[in-house]
């Protein structure tokens, strides 16, 4: 069975909604972000599949496959990987290897977990992530924390909603300041 993974980027306080200016998609800021970008691509080569909620994905189609100077080659992944979109709206994705999920979200998300492949990643979303949080369907949390503190803003975990039990994986620091940390649910 494929591993669900929920891969966040989260500020120091705990937001996974980017209300400001401390996360650059591209890695787009005078720190160098290499060895974040490796991390990112060796993290790619183990997923043939990303799950996403409408809002994120109408973000995402927006911004990477115009891309034409991208040189992080995040855009080549996310133009190449299996992209499935939770929507009940949205009928023609307009993006390549994209299908459309619209059926109830934990019964569709356990049905691509069966299915042949790799890692299905969950980035974005927060609502999606909540939904299948709850549903008991997360393998694995990424979360790569970035120094600065938002103040406000929405989290992966929502208020009342428990997971006892997280098996801590890896830690890993990146010269930027950001962090990773991967835990496995037990």
């Amino acid at each position: 069975m494929r591993k669900l993974v929920v891969t966040q980027n989260i500020s120091l306080d705990g937001s996974i909604e980017f209300l400001g200016d401390w996360f650059s998609p591209q890695g787009q800021t005078e720190i160098d972000q290499s060895d974040l970008i490796a991390e990112i691509h060796r993290q790619d080569s183990q997923a043939d599949g990303l799950l996403v909620g409408r809002q994120t994905f109408e973000d995402f189609r927006g911004y990477w496959p115009t891309l034409t100077d991208d040189t992080s080659g995040i855009s080549a992944y996310l133009n190449q990987v299996d992209k499935y979109v939770v929507s009940s709206t949205l009928t023609e994705p307009g993006w390549e290897n994209t299908t459309v999920v619209n059926g109830e979200v934990a019964a569709e998300v356990d049905a691509l977990k069966r299915l042949s492949g790799k890692d299905i990643v969950l980035t974005g979303s927060i609502r999606l992530c909540h939904a299948v949080i709850a549903a008991g369907l997360v393998d694995e949390y990424r979360l790569f924390t970035y120094p600065a503190v938002q103040g406000r803003g929405r989290r992966l975990f929502p208020e009342g909603l428990e997971v006892p039990r997280l098996r801590l994986e890896e830690v890993k620091g990146f010269t930027s300041g950001v962090t990773l940390a991967r835990y496995a649910t037990v």
